[in-house]
């Protein structure tokens, strides 16, 4: 915990403070965040709505809506914030705590520089949000390690599924395109939000099975929670440059104009 995070633990049906140390043994089974701006936010409910999808495939019982009421009530109404929301499990025992970690929210990014990951994508759960967390800030060092921002998880074969911690997305002339559904991946949130606003638009959208090496020349994005929508200024091992920006700020303006009050 730093001075930028404060710990909470849904107790007795009540959120509390806590310090590290009470946090519970186990896994993190299921974690959530986005961003809150002045008491903003970009489908705050969703979130929630994912977060407590997952968590009933392991607890079908455990009811959050008092949890989440008392989680929008703590964010703070000024400032950026980023909270995380959590359900840590200890397999052998059945025993769960619910957490909530209040972050004051990181400088947000327009421009992103990717690296293709060494090895296929080494997730366990690549569907849910949480157990392979700590994994994709490891591969996400390695990409800087390599002088890139994030890392792009491959299949085997060498297809694109999704960033270590964000979505990738391209544009094949004025189609918006994305790995399918035969690829294991996150259901994003902001995935889901960049689409709709293409169909809204207009234009057309598709899902496509492609390595790197098919995007050259490409308008790339990397989508997330935190930064929204970044442009892929460089992607190191490509094999060819990017493209330019043709559609980013039209997105980016419709973007914002989803974020509502957290309080409707």
């Amino acid at each position: 915990m730093t001075d930028q995070e404060q710990l909470y633990a849904f107790i007795d049906s009540a959120i509390e403070p806590i310090s590290p140390n009470d946090i519970a043994n186990g896994r993190l089974a299921v974690a959530d965040s986005w961003l809150v701006e002045d008491g903003r936010a970009r489908h705050h409910q969703e979130h929630f709505d994912r977060f407590a999808l997952w968590v009933s495939a392991i607890n079908p019982k455990l009811q959050l809506e008092e949890f989440f009421t008392q989680v929008t009530a703590l964010i703070p109404r000024e400032g950026a914030w980023f909270p995380r929301i959590e359900f840590l499990i200890d397999d052998e025992s059945g025993d769960f705590q619910l957490v909530l970690r209040m972050r004051e929210a990181p400088e947000r990014e327009q421009a992103i520089t990717l690296w293709s990951y060494s090895e296929a994508d080494p997730r366990v759960s690549p569907t849910i949000k949480g157990p392979d967390l700590s994994l994709g800030m490891q591969m996400r060092r390695a990409a800087q390690m390599h002088g890139a921002d994030e890392a792009v998880l491959l299949t085997s074969d060498g297809y694109i599924v999704e960033g270590a911690l964000s979505s990738i997305v391209w544009f094949r002339g004025d189609v918006l395109c994305a790995p399918g559904d035969d690829l294991e991946w996150i259901p994003s949130i902001t995935r889901r939000e960049v689409f709709a606003i293409a169909e809204s638009m207009g234009l057309q959208t598709r899902s496509e099975r492609v390595k790197p090496a098919d995007l050259v020349d490409l308008e790339i994005w990397a989508l997330s929670s935190l930064h929204g929508i970044r442009l892929v200024d460089e992607w190191i091992d490509l094999g060819g440059p990017v493209g330019p920006a043709r559609h980013l700020e039209a997105f980016n303006k419709r973007l914002r104009m989803l974020s509502t009050s957290i309080d409707q």
